[in-house]
This record gives C-alpha cells, structure tokens and sequence, in this order.
C-alpha cells in the first residue's frame, strides 16, 4: 500500500504539468520601417507565432499612426502588386512571418512622438478575442538625417552687474 501512495505522489506533479494552460498565440521581432515620404505610408513587420491552437489575426491598431492595413504582395502575371488582407491565418504551433516582398502592414501618418521615441505600440486584434500588445522599433529610412539635440542652455551673462 505504501508504494502505492509513493508511486502517486511522484506522479501527481507529472499529471498536472499535462493540465497547465495551453500556450498562447503571441508576436514577437516588431518593427516599422519609416517611408522616406511623410505623403507614403510606412511598413511595418512581425513575426505571430501560433500557440496551441490557430487563430486569425483580424487587424492590427495603433495611436501612433491615422491608420493601419494588412497587405500582401503578389505576383500578378509577373508584375508585383500589393492586395489588402482582411485576415491571416495564424496555425497552431506555426509561424506566418510579416516580412519586405510578402505580408506586411501599411501605416498612414506615423506620428511624430513615436519617431522620436524610436518605437510606437501596436495592438494586435486575433479572431479568438485576444488583443496582444506588442512594441514595434521604429528605423528610419536609410540616408534619414538623425534628430537634431536640442542646443544645450548657455550660462547666463551676470558681468554687467
């Protein structure tokens, strides 16, 4: 009898680790690239990786930009073309890569804070009603001249006194 009671008490943990929640869908390697154009819209990429079970990623929001869309770019008779998506299938366990020449996000006025800040957050809407919060690093196009410093305060003149 007593090996019995010591055989399930090793075994309780083990039965109940199988029990935990089931991993969750999330996002991750989140970045925009600035257009060199304030009148273009910029890029944005990312990476969803799909938890125990799949998912759609319906949209994705912003205060950081006026508006957001999922695009895809595709080949059309052998001309490259960018088609909106209204969603993205996120399989379970998989990954589906928002990547330049493929799936990415296209985003209207980026705004000023969040360029200065270098990084702008992104709200990531999945069919399952979970709302993922994801920070996106902001780079700016190449050849982009970096923010001018503030001019340091110079001392006060107190001679004439």
């Amino acid at each position: 009898m007593r090996g019995r009671l010591a055989l399930i008490a090793l075994a309780a943990p083990l039965a109940l680790s199988a029990c935990g929640d089931p991993a969750p869908t999330y996002i991750d390697q989140a970045w925009v690239r600035l257009s060199p154009n304030k009148d273009r819209p910029s890029a944005g990429y990312f990476v969803a990786h799909g938890g125990d079970a799949g998912t759609q990623l319906r949209g994705v929001l912003t205060d950081y930009a006026l508006k957001v869309e999922m695009h895809e770019t595709v080949d059309e008779g052998g001309v490259m073309t960018m088609k909106p998506v209204s969603s993205v299938d996120i399989p379970a366990k998989g990954t589906v890569a928002f990547a330049p020449g493929g799936k990415h996000l296209m985003l209207w006025g980026v705004n000023d804070t969040a360029i200065s800040r270098g990084k702008m957050q992104l709200t990531f809407l999945l069919a399952n009603g979970d709302r993922l919060l994801v920070d996106a690093v902001i780079r700016k196009p190449k050849g982009a001249a970096a923010p001018t410093p503030a001019p340091a305060p110079q001392p006060a003149d107190n001679s004439a006194h």
